[in-house]
């Protein structure tokens, strides 16, 4: 019986995959014909081994000899020493292909004479060429491994010497070599000096920019739930679901993968739209190490996180610039992408797990003094009383911030709300940021409880003017959502501010503001 997979190589024949051949075939395969040498760069668990695997399948039929080799698992003592890398990758290419039944190569290979440095190697390559008769092509998996080893840059550099040669008729070597890893090599930075000064290398500038969009589409999606659909018979609406997994995920192939499965094995198969909200809140509570880097990355780069902090708090709009370190960074482990020329969370999972993590940042930290009781905000038939929650967060603010610097309320006070509000929410409910109205000083926030939907706008006070404008864009956002009911909170600094709250109505939406 198949299944979803999130471990290791999807198997077609094992899993329920999406059909990635056009993307290969139209892409990837016309790389390889034009002798393009590659690194296939994603972030983690972005199906690049996969794809590899894929690919492995494919160019075989075409005529190809592949040798498929991965540094996963490979010991730092592999890098001590040149002589010990090079016996390593000899030796990985001779597994592989005596597993592949190349018998003829393998005794090619133990008849050869010793290889010790990397002319030697340089030298092999063209003799194992000329022995094989035809195309080879090379590929290496897991090459974030080595990438920062002086050995493994000069490998390719040697490399990228008989490719040109190649080029000039000189030489003979692989018809195409692709890497796989989350860094780009074409610019690695390498530290191997004594006195470790950083200097820059590019011994992988001959390699062609490879910048084939590897997330799923829905249509891709698509494929995949609907090999699912033949074999259960759930019912679902398939487009539906591939729009909404797309929606939530921008198409990350672990977290589309990752969510199907936890449909299909812990939620009775609920493939519906509560259903899927059910799959994020478990995952959300997951550990993983998918998240576990991500959170990692940030913690590891203060400039990182600020960014995001600016990002996901401040509403800011920041240009997108691919030669901005930081912005490359965050871009590289998949946490940042660019949308319209501006920089963007990559997703709406990562969007909340990245919320949820500043939120326990914020609560262990004591800005959060008092939990409120869950209980106490519950109506009849397991219904939210956002109303009751706001009063009470209008209370909490009023009587634990009143005091409080200003500045600290402004660049805080929305962390605060969601920080006040997941402990109610936690468990049965859902929430998450609209990405589009983060801006104007202004942050929608959806809520799901027991498949009911709450709108609250968060507002930064500017004046009467502003505040009317900012009820007018929460209508228009109630009738997008096709939603009668909506929430105004507005963040006032001024000295002696009222905490009020009303009640207003505005082109047939019913709306509840309190002012904090």
């Amino acid at each position: 019986m198949k299944e979803f997979n999130i471990t290791g190589i999807c198997i077609p024949a094992k899993h329920y995959m999406v059909d990635t051949s056009k993307k290969i075939d139209e892409t990837i395969i016309k790389l390889i014909e034009k002798e393009k040498y590659f690194i296939i760069n994603r972030p983690r668990q972005y199906g690049k081994t996969t794809t590899m695997y894929l690919l492995e399948k494919k160019i075989i039929k075409e005529g190809y000899l592949v040798i498929s080799i991965s540094f996963e698992g490979v010991g730092e003592s592999s890098f001590e020493s040149e002589d010990k890398f090079i016996d390593t990758f000899v030796q990985m290419i001779k597994r592989f292909l005596k597993v592949k039944g190349y018998k003829e190569l393998v005794k090619f290979i133990e008849d050869y004479r010793n290889i010790n440095n990397i002319k030697e190697l340089d030298e092999f390559i063209t003799d194992l060429v000329l022995e094989v008769g035809e195309k080879v092509t090379l590929m290496i998996d897991e090459v974030d491994k080595s990438s920062n080893n002086k050995l493994f840059l000069n490998f390719i550099g040697m490399l990228r010497e008989k490719y040109l040669r190649r080029d000039r008729g000189e030489d003979y070597t692989f018809h195409s070599v692709i890497l796989a890893g989350v860094h780009d090599i074409k610019n690695l930075k390498l530290r191997y000096r004594k006195d470790e000064e950083r200097i820059y290398n590019s011994p992988w500038n001959i390699a062609a920019d490879f910048d084939i969009d590897m997330s799923f589409s829905s249509e891709e999606i698509s494929s995949m739930l609907i090999d699912y659909e033949k074999d259960n018979k759930t019912g679902m609406d398939i487009e539906k679901m591939s729009d909404l997994l797309r929606d939530y995920t921008s198409g990350y192939p672990f977290l589309v993968s990752k969510l199907c499965k936890i449909i299909d094995e812990k939620l009775n198969r609920e493939f519906t739209e509560e259903g899927l909200r059910k799959a994020i809140n478990k995952l959300l509570n997951e550990k993983n190490t998918l998240f576990d880097d991500v959170i990692k990355n940030i913690e590891n780069n203060r400039e990182l996180y600020e960014l995001i902090r600016v990002l996901m708090l401040k509403g800011e709009q920041v240009p997108y610039f691919s030669t901005n370190k930081v912005i490359d960074i965050g871009v590289m482990y998949g946490i940042l992408i660019e949308k319209q020329g501006k920089v963007v969370i990559s997703n709406k999972i990562f969007e909340v797990l990245l919320y949820n993590h500043m939120i326990g940042d914020m609560i262990v930290n004591r800005h959060i003094k008092t939990t409120p009781n869950r209980n106490q905000f519950i109506k009849e038939n397991n219904i939210l009383d956002m109303e009751k929650i706001l009063e009470k967060f209008q209370l909490f603010m009023k009587s634990e911030y009143r005091d409080k610097d200003e500045k600290f309320i402004e660049r805080e006070g929305r962390l605060l709300f969601l920080s006040f509000l997941k402990p109610i929410i936690n468990g049965e409910g859902f929430y998450f940021v609209e990405p589009e109205t983060r801006q104007d000083n202004r942050m929608d926030i959806v809520v799901v409880y027991n498949k009911i939907k709450y709108i609250i706008e968060l507002k930064i006070w500017h004046g009467e003017e502003m505040e009317k404008q900012g009820l007018k864009q929460l209508v228009g956002y109630l009738d997008g959502q096709g939603e009668d009911k909506g929430y105004l909170v507005i963040f006032n600094f001024n000295k002696g501010k009222k905490y009020e709250e009303k009640k207003v109505e505005i082109d047939g939406k019913s709306l509840f503001e309190v002012v904090v």
